[in-house]
């Protein structure tokens, strides 16, 4: 009977322990929650000095109306566009040496779109002049296409060295981008290997798809079981059967806000804010690829508020490398590439390498057919003995269209 009873002190104890800790990390994550909204308006005041250009001072969209005109005449002074006129939001994140590929992505999303853009660009400090002195050096008519503000990098004050090493440098500052940009109703981020193939307004679209619990949309990890990393390595919850990728993520900042997430380390629903510390606590031994594997495990407990869209939304070498399995790019061709292991600026797959070169040296303003499609098509017929470059015919399928209807407008 003693043993008994010394078991169940022990188990009393232990769960004591476990709840303490659970909810001091919420309560610290709250602290952290409460000094952002200090910074932020630091950095509000920062952003304006940095864009020096009406143009460039516009916030994105609001979640709420009431909420929308308020900080629109605070950061602004001027009325807040209808959803209708304000097009895409797009957020990006910028450290190291990632400069050049980032413009290189904001280039392709400038070039196909035919409706506002507004680029909220989170670069290291010493990255900002260069941003700002690149996107003001491109044609006046191509500015005028696109609003944007640069943003500091910010991590919560508890374990922020640890949040900006978590997989690569800088890469988990997307966790934060809901309780960053607070006016912001929805959002595509993007990494800065992504390459826009059509306009940055039909995956905004898929918004309009989402049911009444979707908040987020991502593309599977791997569409091949066989191939899957998720499946087959990872010691975490995954969402599905092989897991997502986070490269391209849409979402519905507001719905991300307000809803509160199952989670496996305590049966209290936690909102947003509240859940990426003790998630990073409980599983930074288990985690491979950082944020990402975070996201995976947010979803796997709440597959409900997931869209998954098809892989020619995403389409990274993992879809050719060994032969095609993104059925759907098979079909209709590829919508956004993603050179991820850095095959843009290697020899490893030489396809994804001539697409970049061939945006990047795309000079504005030059005939999108003769000066980008027709040296990008000679540089891919290079490039077959690779499976990829067999399947790059599927890269120029939709790119051909978006260029045509570039060129009409322009006409």
């Amino acid at each position: 009977m003693r043993c008994y009873l010394h078991a169940f002190l022990l188990c009393m104890v232990f769960t004591f322990f476990s709840l303490l800790y659970v909810f001091n990390q919420l309560a610290s994550t709250l602290e952290d929650r409460d000094e952002w909204n200090l910074r932020e308006q630091k950095v509000s005041d920062r952003r304006s000095h940095d864009t020096g250009n009406l143009l460039r001072k516009m916030p994105g969209l609001a979640g709420r109306r009431d909420r929308e005109e308020g900080l629109d005449r605070e950061r602004s002074g001027s009325a807040v566009k209808k959803r209708s006129d304000e097009g895409s939001h797009l957020a990006v994140v910028a450290c190291g040496p990632r400069l050049e590929e980032t413009l290189t992505m904001l280039k392709s999303a400038v070039l196909f779109s035919k409706k506002p853009l507004n680029f909220y660009i989170f670069a290291e400090d010493d990255l900002h002049d260069s941003f700002r002195n690149s996107l003001y050096s491109w044609p006046r008519t191509v500015q005028s296409k696109f609003n944007f503000t640069i943003y500091p990098i910010t991590f919560p004050r508890e374990n922020a060295k640890e949040w900006k090493k978590l997989f690569k440098p800088c890469a988990s500052q997307r966790l934060f981008l809901p309780l960053i940009l607070k006016e912001v109703d929805s959002l595509l981020y993007v990494d800065t290997d992504i390459l826009f193939l059509q306009p940055v307004e039909d995956i905004w679209a898929l918004l309009t798809q989402f049911n009444a619990s979707h908040l987020a949309a991502m593309a599977p990890e791997h569409e091949e079981p066989r191939i899957g990393w998720y499946n087959r390595f990872a010691r975490h919850p995954y969402f599905g059967k092989t897991g997502i990728n986070s490269g391209v993520m849409l979402m519905n900042m507001t719905r991300l806000r307000e809803k509160f997430f199952k989670n496996d380390m305590t049966t209290v629903a936690l909102k947003w804010e509240e859940i990426l510390m003790p998630l990073l606590q409980k599983y930074k031994l288990n985690i491979t690829w950082g944020d990402q594997d975070l996201l995976n495990i947010i979803f796997h407990q709440n597959p409900e508020s997931l869209y998954v869209f098809p892989c020619q939304w995403n389409y990274r070498p993992d879809h050719c490398i060994y032969g095609s399995n993104c059925h759907q790019a098979d079909q209709e061709g590829v919508f956004i590439l993603h050179g991820n292991r850095g095959v843009y600026h290697d020899d490893k797959q030489p396809a994804f390498r001539s697409v970049y070169e061939a945006i990047q040296k795309y000079p504005f303003g030059e005939n999108m057919e003769t000066s980008l499609l027709q040296p990008l098509e000679a540089l891919l017929r290079t490039t077959t003995h690779t499976y990829c470059g067999r399947a790059s015919h599927l890269f120029t399928k939709m790119l051909k269209q978006s260029i045509m209807s570039a060129q009409q407008d322009v006409t």
